[in-house]
């Protein structure tokens, strides 16, 4: 039996596997800062900046802020803050307001994303052969509420539910958040779902080890992509090839079961002629 005939649902990573950022952090950093007066931040000091401030953020209030009730905007004010001052800009009250509420909507936006071109075609594919179709993600509300319908990714024609770790308090690699998605899609078996992602840590090996299918796929050309074949990982260039590669085992599949079935005609025949 082919993989695509067992399943009955495809969870999606979201960034590096439906989306990309845009430009660089910097870009959007710089624009806001010259929003407010102020001159524009060195790009490589504010990206190293916001590295840590973003790692330790993480550390002391993961899925931004779910279990200390932390308001999204609050988590982010505090993040931002935070990488400007380990960049070496430190700004009044007010003018850190400005720059941060210009900072909050840009990336409250889908100014900073873009979907992959596949992204799109291959959801809308995958329900139409009656898959559910999930969407798993370390990211916040916005990603659901704003961001993917605005990249033309909409709950309903392209995928059914999502999972978003800000909303559910569990993030990648915690291999409950895919066992949530396995509850929210109705209690499907995890043999009968398969997830697809960018990142050995926080999508293949947590997606296996409850049972789950899972892929990934190297958009990028990573240096990481050998040693994910060489564990055993199915690793794809896109998703114009996960559904090549689905498909085609599906037709092999049934070409396997036409020609046993002549076979089997052939057979009989020849029994009842002998």
């Amino acid at each position: 039996m082919s993989l695509l005939s067992k399943l009955r649902l495809i969870t999606v990573d979201v960034t590096g596997t439906l989306i990309a950022y845009k430009g660089h952090l910097g870009d959007y950093y710089c624009m806001a800062a010259k929003s407010a007066g102020m001159p524009c931040p060195d790009y490589n000091r504010m990206h190293e900046g916001f590295k840590l401030a973003y790692t330790e953020m993480a550390r002391q209030y993961p899925c931004f802020g779910f279990a200390a009730k932390m308001p999204n905007i609050e988590w982010w004010r505090t993040c931002v803050k935070n990488s400007f001052v380990k960049a070496g800009y430190d700004y009044d009250e007010e003018t850190f307001e400005k720059i941060f509420r210009r900072i909050y909507s840009a990336f409250g936006s889908s100014a900073p994303y873009s979907a992959f071109p596949d992204a799109q075609p291959f959801m809308r594919w995958a329900r139409e052969k009656g898959l559910i179709v999930g969407v798993v993600s370390n990211a916040e509300y916005r990603y659901k509420d704003v961001i993917l319908p605005a990249l033309g990714l909409n709950q309903g024609s392209e995928w059914d539910f999502g999972v978003f770790s800000g909303m559910v308090g569990v993030e990648k690699p915690d291999p409950r958040i895919y066992k949530i998605a396995l509850e929210m899609a109705g209690n499907v078996a995890p043999e009968e779902a398969l997830h697809i992602g960018d990142s050995m840590r926080k999508d293949y090996t947590p997606a296996r080890s409850i049972g789950m299918h899972a892929l990934l796929l190297d958009r990028f050309k990573t240096a990481d992509a050998e040693s994910w074949r060489q564990s055993g990982a199915t690793v794809l260039p896109d998703l114009v090839a996960t559904q090549e590669w689905l498909t085609k085992n599906q037709n092999e599949e049934q070409e396997k079961t036409v020609a046993s079935r002549v076979l089997n005609r052939m057979s009989e025949k020849l029994k009842m002629g002998a």
